[in-house]
């Protein structure tokens, strides 16, 4: 269970319904997480004081699940992160706003590049490592750059000419375009029982289930950046022998030459 209830709000499937509605129904157990969340310090990051006191309003705080943090007491509990970056609402707004930016950052190597232009595009959260990434395309390079929030020195917000914006995003569009790849993965048959189980490990993939009914067997078709394959390749690795790459040079390679090498040290072991 997740220590921290603002790490839910990054579910993929939460966003991906805000992304198509703008809204969303909640049940009175989400109410009841949300209330909670509110109280959370991390909320005083999160939301403007206006927001988070109309967002309060709402859900009448007064019988909120303030209380329960009283009673609930975690034993052995880790060092908590904050999973919400102090450059994260001015991002975010400038996002919205068709903002571009001047940006200073740190590389991995911990160089600096100072006073770059560009564009923001996709804010993105990982899971497992627990940081945010910020996607933006590079007057300079003219690409696209990932760079994480925690390595950002400055950021201003700059105004851009509609044509400039329309110009960047059809750029932008087509640097996806070109990153996006497809496999199929095929479920082995005596795993079938297992489907939701297995669909679960690939449910931050965009996917297409097909069944065959002749072969009584189920084939996924997985759409994936070309940065995702490592992640994706993780997710193969994990399901073990349930699962099987048919189609996709690129993953088929990569689970031919781990698993090579991996015979190749019980091999050396032998001897």
């Amino acid at each position: 269970m997740s220590q921290n209830p603002f790490e839910k709000i990054f579910n993929y499937q939460i966003i991906t319904r805000l992304e198509e509605t703008d809204s969303i129904a909640i049940t009175a157990q989400e109410r009841g997480w949300l209330k909670m969340m509110l109280v959370h310090p991390e909320a005083a990051n999160a939301f403007t004081p206006g927001t988070l006191d109309r967002l309060k309003e709402l859900l009448h705080m007064e019988h909120s699940g303030a209380e329960m943090k009283g009673i609930i007491l975690e034993k052995a509990k880790g060092q908590e992160r904050s999973v919400y970056h102090p450059h994260l609402r001015t991002l975010r707004r400038m996002i919205m706003q068709d903002q571009g930016f001047r940006l200073s950052y740190r590389t991995k190597h911990g160089e600096a590049r100072s006073n770059q232009s560009g564009f923001p595009y996709k804010l993105e959260y990982s899971m497992i490592k627990r940081e945010w990434m910020l996607i933006w395309y590079s007057k300079s390079r003219r690409g696209l750059m990932y760079t994480k929030l925690d390595h950002i020195l400055y950021i201003q917000g700059t105004s851009l000419p509609s044509f400039r914006i329309d110009r960047i995003k059809e750029r932008l569009q087509k640097l996806m375009e070109k990153q996006k790849k497809q496999a199929i993965i095929e479920i082995h048959r005596r795993y079938n029982g297992e489907l939701s189980r297995i669909l679960y490990a690939f449910s931050c993939f965009d996917k297409t289930v097909h069944y065959d009914e002749a072969s009584d067997t189920y084939r996924i078709q997985v759409c994936y950046l070309e940065d995702e394959c490592e992640f994706l390749l993780s997710r193969i690795r994990f399901l073990g022998l349930r699962v099987k790459v048919v189609e996709g040079s690129t993953l088929q390679a990569r689970m031919q030459e781990t698993a090579a090498l991996a015979l190749a040290r019980y091999a050396q072991d032998e001897g």
